[in-house]
């Protein structure tokens, strides 16, 4: 049999993953969700449904079943996978946040990443961490929608193309660390605060609103908390929305201020960890890709030149350069060199020259072409010729004079450079690259999966020791009684053979447990109406 047709649909959607994405995949593991869990997202799906039917958009209800998603239990990858192959999507397991160039990545290629955990059964109403419940109930059902479902894949362009500043990694890992804190049952107040202060100390450590920070609002005031239509009676679309009984039934109230969406949203805050206080109506999802494409107007990775570069080098992080024959430069922008003769006519460009830190990648096309260049590299803006091989001296401007020994391809070494005949501080030995413009600069580098490869250890995102603690905590918070009387309702709820006298029984045991009576509730019901 042919390797491929005998995989799970899970499992060839995770084989047409590129590699470095591979590895932020986890199990599903549908044997490892209890009886309470599936009784969590009965109890939540089966609120939601109800709620919904009037209050979201047309594609919600019908895109439930189109992506593979029931009411009686949480769904299975395999089973989701199925019916997204239809929709051209995917979806795949990982756990908790995962880093945002990730999310938009798998996203820009129509693969949902889908958190494996559920919620607490504390945390029925509304959960600040990703569970499986937003992701699949919230995010896929509208993929049913060939519109929405093209606006997601762009907005996760967007995102991938956005450049993060270095804060923006500690911000990231404040906001996993809370999530992690308030969906553990036994995480004292006091851990509580410390995680609410860690996150507060992040965001006061920002030294300007990146690229990435406004890319992720727009995401967030969209595809998690959006509304669609009239400002008066507007229908729930954002998954946040949908997958949250809390959000989807205060949402559409006066309490919460209605704005129509523009721009406005990428430099709205929000907080990740309470309910929304105010949220954006678009006209229709053509609106959505109005607002995306005015976004997309601001970023680097469209206007390049000097706004690129300057995004580049306040960021501190590795981004890439795009010069005017195509070619990739990965690597850290570390120094803009604007001479004083002001903007050359002919490259349109203040800067003369641009100075990234090792370790620099060449690609093209998305493509690496060789393995990292472990020093410095340099771009000069200008129009010049340099040998192949051998001695130069190129005048890039009246006041700006590059010279140096060219070894061959981009290698040189004895650089030297001169601003109104003072010398600047230049590596003497690096890659030099002359470009007559800087048609893009974009977050990330050009080929995610070759800088993976080289780097992806010093860089790797790990689960950690809290997630996984947090888990076996949550398991454990349930007395080994409860856990044997929800399994003994699952069992007689998926054996259709309901007793009467042990379910009256079960009742005044489980008096305590507010979702098991309601579980047992529900299955007394069902006898009284058989006999009827």
């Amino acid at each position: 049999m042919n390797s491929i047709t005998s995989m799970t649909p899970t499992e060839r959607a995770i084989q047409a993953l590129p590699t470095h994405l591979q590895r932020y995949v986890v199990p599903q593991d549908c044997g490892a969700y209890t009886p309470r869990d599936h009784a969590v997202w009965r109890h939540i799906l089966g609120r939601l449904t109800e709620h919904l039917k009037d209050k979201a958009v047309d594609s919600y209800l019908r895109g439930l079943e189109a992506t593979g998603i029931g009411l009686e239990r949480i769904p299975s990858l395999d089973e989701m996978n199925e019916k997204l192959s239809r929709l051209g999507w995917s979806a795949v397991s990982v756990r908790g946040f995962i880093p945002p160039a990730v999310f938009t990545e798998l996203q820009s290629l129509g693969v949902l990443a889908i958190a494996a955990d559920i919620r607490t059964f504390e945390h029925v109403d509304y959960t600040p961490a990703p569970d499986i419940v937003h992701e699949s109930a919230g995010h896929a059902p509208i993929l049913s929608d060939s519109r929405y479902a093209e606006y997601l894949k762009r907005s996760g362009v967007a995102g991938f193309k956005a450049i993060a500043s270095v804060e923006d990694q500690a911000v990231f890992e404040a906001i996993r660390n809370l999530s992690v804190v308030k969906e553990d049952p036994t995480a004292t107040p006091e851990d509580v605060r410390l995680s609410e202060d860690r996150l507060q100390a992040a965001c006061a450590s920002r030294r300007y609103v990146s690229e990435n920070t406004k890319a992720s609002r727009l995401y967030w005031w969209t595809a998690e908390y959006g509304l669609v239509g009239g400002l008066e009676h507007p229908k729930i679309y954002g998954a946040g929305l949908l997958s949250s009984i809390g959000e989807a039934e205060r949402c559409l109230s006066g309490t919460v201020q209605k704005m129509p969406l523009s721009l406005v949203c990428a430099e709205t805050e929000y907080d990740i960890t309470t309910m929304q206080p105010q949220l954006f109506v678009a006209r229709d999802f053509d609106h959505l890709f109005e607002v995306l494409e005015d976004f997309e107007s601001t970023m680097a990775w469209k206007r390049g030149g000097d706004f690129g570069l300057q995004e580049a080098l306040r960021a501190r992080t590795v981004n890439h350069l795009v010069l005017t024959d195509g070619l990739e430069l990965s690597g850290k922008v570390v120094e803009v060199v604007e001479p004083s003769d002001g903007q050359d006519p002919k490259t349109g460009l203040r800067a003369a020259l641009s100075r990234l830190e090792g370790p620099v990648l060449l690609s093209r096309d998305g493509h690496a072409l060789q393995k990292p260049w472990p020093g410095e590299a340099l771009v000069v803006f200008g129009k010049a010729e340099l040998p192949n091989r051998g001695a130069f001296k190129i005048h890039m401007t009246s006041s700006f004079v590059v010279t140096g020994f060219m070894v061959g391809d981009h290698e040189v070494i004895n650089l030297r450079a001169q601003q109104d005949g003072q010398p600047l501080n230049m590596p003497s030995w690096g890659l030099l690259f002359i470009s007559e413009g800087l048609p893009s600069v974009a977050g990330g580098p050009a080929d995610p999966g070759e800088w993976d490869r080289w780097f992806g250890e010093m860089n790797a995102f790990a689960e950690g020791n809290a997630e996984a603690e947090a888990r076996a905590r949550k398991a454990a918070a349930l007395s080994p009684r409860l856990a044997g009387l929800y399994e003994a309702v699952r069992a007689m709820r998926e054996n259709r053979a309901s007793d009467a006298n042990q379910l009256q029984a079960w009742m005044a045991e489980a008096k305590d447990d507010w979702l098991l009576t309601e579980e047992i509730h529900e299955l007394l019901e069902f006898e009284r109406l058989k006999s009827i």
